[in-house]
């Protein structure tokens, strides 16, 4: 998620975002409240990318108090304007992923129908309010009842930590297709049927990182969702507090025999 007025107004920021030829399609996400900055932000993006979507899904109290993320998913006339300036702006499909309504279904209805009229490419639905904790169940009705609203593709989110996972969304709601997030972060081969990373999965995304210059940081937290299931959880403090990458490298090599090839 990228929070459009910042990536509008300052060039440092867009240095963050890189892409190649070979990395296709890319759909850039956007976070906004504002329809001019959303559309100036997705003409900078559009020659980079395949498509736009507008975040209203966000549930953490700072987006909310910022009037983005799922602050947007009670107000469908703010996402109608927004969806309007955009589809204005850039030649490229543009989505939304959106939140259940905490309290009115009706609403949800109503902002996936208003962005469909407007031209909207696929809408993604999470299946949980924004008051609802990762741990509590999703709501599959009401995904299937949003999607049978509408004509155009709609994917379903929230819950989907393995490939039974994902089928079951399918299954139980029609959807085109399922978006997984803290799942794939864990187990990036998750939608390849694995029930954790596999090894060889872990080397290549080292020299993948490594090859595109990824911040320690970042490498390092990746790293750490992805081989949270495999160690113990006095192994896991030890890992976490790794500060460097060659401490990193060192500590998969020796317990791991994975080894960067750069």
């Amino acid at each position: 998620m990228i929070l459009a007025d910042v990536f509008k107004s300052s060039e440092f920021a867009r240095l963050d975002y890189t892409t190649n030829d070979r990395d296709c399609p890319v759909v850039v996400q956007f976070a906004a409240h504002d329809p001019v900055d959303l559309a100036h932000a997705a003409q900078l993006v559009a020659p980079y990318a395949d498509g736009i979507d507008l975040n209203c899904g966000c549930p953490q109290k700072w987006a909310y108090k910022e009037c983005i993320g799922a602050y947007l998913s009670e107000r469908p006339e703010m996402v109608q304007e927004m969806v309007r300036s955009v589809k204005g702006a850039v030649d490229i499909p543009c989505s939304i992923k959106i939140r259940k309504h905490p309290t009115d279904m009706r609403q949800t209805i109503e902002l996936v129908r208003r962005a469909e009229k407007l031209g909207i490419d696929w809408i993604t639905v999470h299946g949980r309010t924004r008051h609802q904790k990762s741990t509590e169940p999703v709501d599959y009705e009401a995904i299937k009842l949003a999607k049978e609203s509408v004509s155009i593709p709609v994917l379903a989110n929230g819950g989907i930590f393995t490939l039974a996972d994902a089928n079951e969304m399918y299954n139980r709601t029609g959807v085109a297709g399922v978006m997984s997030a803290r799942g794939l972060l864990q187990n990036p081969a998750l939608f390849a049927g694995y029930a954790e990373t596999p090894l060889d999965c872990v080397e290549k995304y080292i020299n993948l990182a490594l090859a595109y210059g990824t911040p320690t940081f970042i490498f390092h937290h990746h790293l750490m969702y992805m081989m949270e299931s495999m160690m113990s959880g006095v192994e896991r403090k030890t890992f976490n507090c790794l500060s460097s990458v060659p401490a990193i490298l060192d500590h998969l090599s020796c317990y791991y025999g994975i080894n960067c090839t750069l």
